[in-house]
């Protein structure tokens, strides 16, 4: 059973999903409070590292030791990101032409590494559910990830400790989950607009043969931004209001993200929403109305910068809108209404959304985990690889041998010679991209082809193939025809996590794992204490004629005992005295209880009597 076991993950930018396969039927797993998604966060915090939800709380007190938003650093180097350092709180080490890596006090971390935490908690929470151990997944990524985020996504996986049997492109899992229940023939748009990417995928669908003819995107581009514009608004205002600059205060700036992200969410569903800010050290308490309308004008242009690629993929698919059969949408920022008008516009029809835009993503990986594992044999998905594949060639041209949209698995050969006489040695440079030059395409990796018997410029025939499989990862080749000489690399992005990095990183996880888990146990303890001793004062200062003398002072004993262990890294003393507190206060809190009912039945009482006369 265990070796059968392949379960689906959704690795977010915002929120993160694991999902499985009830019978025939795809489920996402909740956590012990019921909760399905995962928020992609994870802190290091002094006692060890916590993530998701407990994570997520760190924001306000420890934002310069806790990470959000890291897939948009997978597979990306500093010159990648360094546009946007100012929008996190951690501090990015700037080292050119490699791996970006995140600096967390003394110690450095790579974004595979933080993805593999990611990964490691929602493994966890399959392994509870399921109740067996849980080695082997199915990881979706944007469609329009790149060779160097495919590959970072792997790493994180081995980090974690699992087989990443198949990356699948998110919204080809979308419409397997669609596809799953409905069978639907014809030709499919998915539009996915995620909390940082954005991508645009159209399916042929018959006979349940998923064939993706086409895909564009933007990997920068979702719910983030979104976020981003409503904080710049937000502390332009406090700035203009209060004369105080809060760009430089890690803690205020979260306090804004975390409510412009609250806000952004309710006008999903209201026309108008309040905001209430109040920020570390009563520095200043900002409130203002925000509309819907005024949410729509800040964004607009960002909803606007996904119709190109919806055109360009149409395009690519030899179709026009209209013959677009069905459009189903993903991923959560597209529960904004604005998204949804101009998908509608752009498509002629009303995009369906019957599956949680957030669930969907991973409840396709589970489908397509039930395909790899045996158990679908009348369903098939054929995807496509993103962006073009080639080497160069003289004057610094690039050579495509794979073209964008080409249907993957998929093999190309091509024949090249050498350009001076007596060469013995070629070097092969594999790019990606759609650009004519290589200066202006992505370099994946570099290798020589030695050995090859002096002759004269023109006459060697250098054969090169290309092998990209199902996972998008591309292998590259090379021989020399007359003299069988032979050459091969499995393409690894030109700068990324070495063999050795990724040893080490799994090595750690394993070394450490007891104590991430205590130390995530704790941080979650401290935090159920600092919601109980809330509540307790609260309950003291409403409650106190309602007890005696000698219930308040013992209510007051447990009370100043949970505060001394909370502050300590004793967890079981902490559990003990939260134990203490809840039982002190369980008359109280049931006192308070119906003298809420008593007062509840007494202004119905009034109405009534006021209404009759």
């Amino acid at each position: 059973m265990a070796n059968d076991l392949i379960v689906g993950i959704d690795l977010g930018t915002t929120n993160s999903l694991v999902a499985y396969m009830d019978g025939d039927t795809p489920r996402v797993i909740p956590d012990r409070e019921g909760r399905n998604l995962l928020p992609s966060v994870v802190s290091f915090a002094a006692e060890g590292i916590v993530v998701g939800e407990a994570a997520k709380r760190q924001l306000l007190f420890r934002p310069e030791k806790t990470v959000y938003s890291v897939k948009r650093l997978m597979g990306r180097g500093y010159e990648d990101v360094k546009g946007e350092l100012r929008f996190f709180p951690f501090q990015i080490v700037p080292m050119e032409q490699e791996l970006v890596r995140i600096r967390i006090g003394e110690r450095e971390v790579t974004p595979p590494e933080v993805s593999a935490l990611i990964l490691n908690e929602l493994r966890r929470r399959a392994e509870e559910h399921l109740g067996q151990e849980v080695r082997r997944a199915v990881v979706t990524v944007p469609a329009y990830f790149n060779d160097s985020q495919r590959q970072a996504t792997r790493d994180a996986g081995k980090i974690a400790g699992l087989e990443i049997l198949r990356i699948v492109n998110e919204p080809t899992a979308a419409c397997l989950a669609y596809g799953l229940q409905k069978k639907k023939q014809g030709m499919i748009a998915v539009y996915d607009l995620g909390g940082g990417t954005f991508d645009i995928s159209i399916l042929k669908v018959k006979d349940g043969i998923f064939e993706v003819l086409a895909t564009n995107g933007n990997t920068h581009l979702g719910g983030d931004d979104f976020d981003q514009r409503l904080m710049e608004l937000i502390l332009r205002e406090i700035r203009e209001q209060f004369g105080v600059d809060l760009v430089g205060n890690p803690e205020a700036v979260q306090t804004v993200r975390l409510g412009a992200e609250q806000a952004k969410c309710r006008l999903s569903s209201e026309a108008v929403t309040e905001m209430a800010l109040s920020f570390p050290g009563d520095l200043v308490k900002y409130g203002r109305q925000l509309s819907r309308k005024e949410m729509e004008s800040l964004v607009e242009d960002l909803v606007e910068q996904t119709v190109a690629p919806c055109q360009t993929a149409l395009a690519d698919a030899g179709l026009d809108a209209a013959q677009v059969d069905e459009v189903v949408l993903v991923g959560g920022a597209t529960r904004t209404p604005l998204v949804r008008q101009r998908v509608r516009e752009l498509f002629g029809k009303v995009p369906r959304a019957e599956l949680d835009p957030d669930e969907v993503v991973a409840l396709g990986a589970a489908v397509q985990a039930h395909i790899l594992a045996g158990k679908i044999t009348e369903m098939l998905l054929l995807d496509v690889n993103p962006l073009s594949l080639g080497i160069e060639t003289l004057g610094g041209v690039m050579s495509v041998l794979i073209p964008r949209n080409t249907t993957i698995p998929h093999a190309a050969k091509e024949q090249f010679t050498t350009s001076v006489d007596g060469q013995t040695v070629v070097d092969l440079h594999v790019l990606q991209g759609e650009r004519e030059l290589v200066k202006d395409c992505r370099s994946l990796a570099r290798f020589e082809l030695r050995g090859i018997p002096p002759m004269p410029a023109g006459i060697p025939r250098i054969e090169v193939t290309f092998l990209i499989d199902a996972n998008g990862i591309l292998n590259v080749a090379a021989k020399e025809l007359r003299s069988v000489t032979e050459a091969s690399v499995e393409v690894k992005p030109s700068y990324g996590l070495t063999d050795a990095e990724v040893e080490r990183m799994i090595e750690e996880s394993v070394k450490f794992a007891e104590a991430d888990v205590r130390a995530r146990l704790l941080v979650e303890a401290r935090n159920e204490a600092d919601q109980v001793i809330r509540a307790t004062e609260k309950a003291l200062s409403d409650g106190a004629p309602l007890i005696s003398m000698e219930e308040m002072a013992a209510i007051h004993s447990a009370l100043a005992a949970l505060k001394t262990a909370r502050d300590t890294d004793d967890l079981d003393l902490l559990r003990e005295r939260l134990e203490s507190l809840n039982g002190a206060t369980k008359h109280l809190a049931q006192l308070l209880i119906d003298n809420a009912l008593k007062e509840a039945f007494a202004n119905k009482r009034i109405d009534e009597v006021v209404e009759r006369t």
